[in-house]
């Protein structure tokens, strides 16, 4: 009698948000013949309708997802203050008001219970550090420390085992992120990048402006526009 394999499962999570970089994340791990669950936080941010767009990418991909609600009540930034402006004039090598203290920090902490509850081997999540907000905890050097953490700090490292955690969209620019995009089939009027929760973009919060420029590099008219 013939034995047969027992087929690798490549669980993996991934972080989902709505916007371009992690839509674009989760479409690649797909890609990749990774098996991928979702996790979509509702922290208290200004609207829920980067949720509503994160929850329909996940649908579209027919990958499971999980709504994640925390409370960050001592707040500390714009995004979930509505107090404060979300659009201030920002000099140079400044962190935005729209910051969130230790988001990823805490939205990877989740992802890495996650990973290890369900023995997956990969987080991912879509950061980026060349067209970015300067935001500390979308850089690699984040990532390396962190990861020496996971390593040391889960009974999953102790027994030999490791989870990794990942940033494939690291040091591409806004402009090579929408061309993967496009070259992986992501439904890009599906994401939602402004930081306001209107029915059109805003075209002037930081994040707007990102997305605007990456477009405009890759000679390509943002759907959300149209």
């Amino acid at each position: 009698m013939q034995v047969m394999k027992k087929k690798y499962n490549k669980k993996c999570v991934v972080l989902l948000s709505g916007g371009i970089d992690s839509s674009t994340t989760l479409f690649y791990v797909k890609k990749k013949g990774f098996n991928p669950q979702c996790l979509i936080f509702d922290y208290g941010q200004r609207h829920r309708k980067e949720i509503n767009y994160a929850k329909k990418i996940a649908s579209y991909l027919k990958v499971r997802y999980y709504i994640v609600k925390i409370s960050l009540p001592w707040k500390g930034s714009s995004l979930l203050d509505r107090n404060l402006p979300l659009i201030v004039k920002k000099t140079k090598n400044t962190i935005p008001s729209t910051y969130v203290p230790a988001r990823n920090l805490i939205f990877l902490s989740f992802a890495v219970s996650f990973a290890e509850a369900i023995s997956a081997k990969y987080v991912f999540y879509g950061a980026n550090q060349i067209d970015f907000s300067g935001y500390p905890d979308c850089r690699e050097e984040f990532i390396n420390k962190l990861q020496k953490t996971v390593d040391v700090g889960t009974k999953y490292s102790i027994e030999g085992k490791k989870i990794f955690i990942k940033a494939p969209l690291l040091n591409l620019s806004k402009e090579q992120i929408i061309k993967l995009a496009l070259k992986l089939k992501v439904p890009l009027d599906l994401t939602w990048s402004c930081y306001k929760g209107d029915k059109k973009p805003c075209g002037l919060c930081d994040s707007c402006k990102i997305r605007a420029e990456g477009f405009m590099k890759a000679s390509i008219k943002d759907p959300l526009l149209k």
